[in-house]
């Protein structure tokens, strides 16, 4: 004869003998070799000129690779040849650029007529060399800081490292 209709759905059945993740071993989906890398500061004083600027109140150093006495943030020194692919956020007052060693990655400008507080903001996604620090220069500009308020910031972190 001809094939009948499919019956229904079974009950479930016993659980399964306990795996090797039940007596502490790291399973391949829990396990991770991205390093944790992620950083937010602001300005507590305020910056002008050439100046690289040094974001001393930091907020979120996870990894450790922001030094908020250099200002440069140096993302993959520990963990040697693998090159992250990072997002970086610079948020300042007129005229500054995010550099990677000596070359210029990222610029905000702002300036209005009456020459007021103004704000300018850009982002950038980068795959880093061994080696590369990370650090924000006014470019003759000068970057409002002081108090809590974090009206200037620098911030990134890993997407994934190669």
């Amino acid at each position: 004869g001809e094939k009948g209709e499919p019956g229904r759905q079974g009950l479930p059945g016993p659980p399964g003998a306990p795996g090797l993740n039940a007596a502490g071993a790291i399973s391949a989906a829990t396990y991770s070799t991205v390093p944790k890398i992620a950083f937010y500061a602001g300005l507590k004083r305020q910056h002008e000129g050439y100046e690289v600027l040094k974001f001393d109140d930091v907020v979120t150093n996870l990894g450790n690779h922001y030094d908020p006495t250099t200002g440069k943030h140096d993302p993959i020194t520990w963990y040697g040849n693998k090159l992250p692919l990072e997002k970086v956020h610079l948020g300042s007052s007129p005229w500054a650029s995010l550099w990677i060693l000596t070359i210029v990655r990222a610029s905000a400008i702002a300036q209005d007529a009456d020459q007021n507080y103004d704000y300018a903001s850009n982002s950038v996604v980068l795959h880093l060399e061994p080696g590369d620090e990370v650090y924000i220069k006014l470019d003759g500009g000068k970057a409002h800081g002081g108090n809590n308020n974090k009206y200037s910031t620098f911030s990134g972190f890993i997407i994934y490292a190669d």
